[in-house]
């Protein structure tokens, strides 16, 4: 039952995104001063570790990323993903497992923009 919950809250999820997704344009620092992804000096930034994929959280302003399969997908402007969180899950970290037993994952992320790969 738990399952068909998450996956109605999936659906609901992305299918309610009507948001145009907009190129990754934070320069994205992490509180050091890191780089943590977007763009840096020019150059976008297509590979996202834990860490800096950590600051793309939705708090304080920041941008929302999810990591689903090697992928980085931008929830920033699903409503249902406001302020970086929806149903239990968090912003900024790689769901691959949460969504592993989903059978139209695929299909709804499909609707996200990629802004790179997630590498462990």
């Amino acid at each position: 039952m738990k399952k068909y919950v998450v996956l109605l809250s999936l659906l609901m999820l992305l299918g309610a995104c009507t948001a145009t997704a907009k190129p990754n344009t934070d320069p994205g620092t992490d509180q050091t001063g890191g780089q943590t992804g977007g763009q840096t000096g020019g150059q976008t930034v297509s590979e996202y570790s834990t860490k800096t994929l950590a600051a793309f959280n939705g708090k304080n302003g920041a941008k929302a990323y999810i990591a689903v399969s090697g992928k980085v997908y931008e929830v920033t402007n699903v409503a249902q993903w406001k302020n970086g969180g929806h149903k239990g899950y968090t912003a900024g970290v790689d769901l691959t497992a949460a969504f592993a037993n989903s059978p139209h994952i695929a299909s709804l992320l499909a609707t996200l923009e990629v802004v790179g790969t997630f590498v462990k």
